[in-house]
């Protein structure tokens, strides 16, 4: 990679992007990537986890690594999108509240509500600020979205996610809803497809409804790699169209605007990797994920010296973890312990 280095002060300042790292440990590259000036923090994998005594080290080494403020993440949404597994919580689908809502919404809804706040203790206590959740798709035939769903009813969807993001915030996290504007009702997988939803503005008013109604209680969204022609040919996450005049001005969202993983095959038409950072943030993003560990340095060796155009103070100030709370303590508590016991016997039926 390019020497970046450059007067320390620019590296208080976050960059735009969120990197990946290859294992449990730093290397001296990932070191050296993290005082990039356009950085401003990691998203963990599986491939990062070991243990939670492991990844609570590897978050004081990345913090360690860069002075000033920076963000780290990982999917932890339950159900099949949940990263760390021995010693946290066993955490169920979304769907499996939106199942039990039709029959009992206030236990559904207070389920929903335990299983963020016990997200937000776990993950706080080892130094992750955010748990990129909860998924607001509406579960329609999608090969990626499925039960991640919390139902195909965007009603149900509004009511789940707005619990959701009561227990994050009462646990000191910030919240990010995915995928705007609704990747749930279009089949393929932007992970290994190009992805394109036809439908009319008409019929996508639907899957908006849970961003709409919630847009003044979320702290972030992260944007699909999904095209919506009858709307604009840009994917949603390069279009200034779907950011700016649907996401800000109508729907008056003032939160941060994520990209999804610009090393997506649905992200591919829009370039290499720097144009597609430079179209995410030109759109009206404010950061941008690249998760794979090889791909984010060949990212920053493309960027090499490029000025830091892009400031993410506000978004990373917004979206950093309120608290970070002792585990040993939250044990002492009976109803802790009891959510856990709960969410656990949900995630096992």
């Amino acid at each position: 990679m390019p020497n970046t280095q450059a007067d320390p002060s620019s590296h208080l300042i976050p960059g735009p992007l969120m990197i990946g790292v290859a294992g449990h440990e730093l290397s001296p590259g990932e070191q050296q990537a993290l005082q990039h000036p356009w950085v401003s923090g990691v998203t963990l994998f599986k491939r990062n986890f070991a243990s939670r005594q492991q990844v609570t080290a590897l978050c004081a080494a990345i913090r360690s690594s860069r002075p000033g403020p920076l963000l780290i993440a990982v999917d932890h949404e339950g159900g099949r999108v949940q990263r760390f597994h021995d010693d946290f919580t066993r955490l169920p689908a979304l769907g499996r509240y939106g199942e039990h809502y039709r029959d009992e919404p206030q236990r559904a809804l207070d389920h929903a509500y335990r299983h963020a706040r016990v997200t937000a203790g776990e993950l706080l206590a080892c130094g992750i600020d955010l748990a990129f959740a909860p998924v607001m798709d509406l579960n329609r035939g999608s090969d990626v979205i499925g039960d991640r769903s919390f139902s195909a009813q965007h009603d149900v969807v509004t009511a789940l996610s707005r619990a959701f993001l009561a227990g994050l915030s009462d646990g000191g996290m910030a919240s990010v809803g995915k995928h705007f504007p609704g990747h749930g009702s279009v089949k393929a997988d932007s992970h290994h497809h190009l992805v394109c939803d036809e439908r009319p503005w008409d019929a996508l008013a639907e899957d908006l409804q849970p961003f709409r109604e919630l847009s003044g209680q979320l702290d972030a969204v992260m944007m699909a790699h999904v095209s919506y022609p009858q709307v604009d040919a840009q994917a949603a996450g390069f279009s200034r169209r779907w950011i700016h005049n649907i996401l800000r001005q109508e729907l008056k969202f003032e939160g941060v605007v994520i990209s999804d993983d610009l090393g997506m095959a649905g992200a591919a038409e829009a370039g290499d990797l720097f144009a597609r950072l430079q179209l995410a943030l030109d759109a009206g993003g404010d950061i941008a994920l690249i998760c794979d560990a090889d791909e984010s340095q060949s990212l920053l060796a493309a960027i090499g010296d490029t000025p830091l155009t892009h400031d993410a103070s506000a978004a990373v100030a917004r979206l950093a973890g309120r608290q970070r709370p002792d585990l040993a303590e939250y044990e002492l508590v009976s109803e802790w312990r009891q959510w856990r016991k709960h969410l656990e016997a949900l995630a096992h039926v």
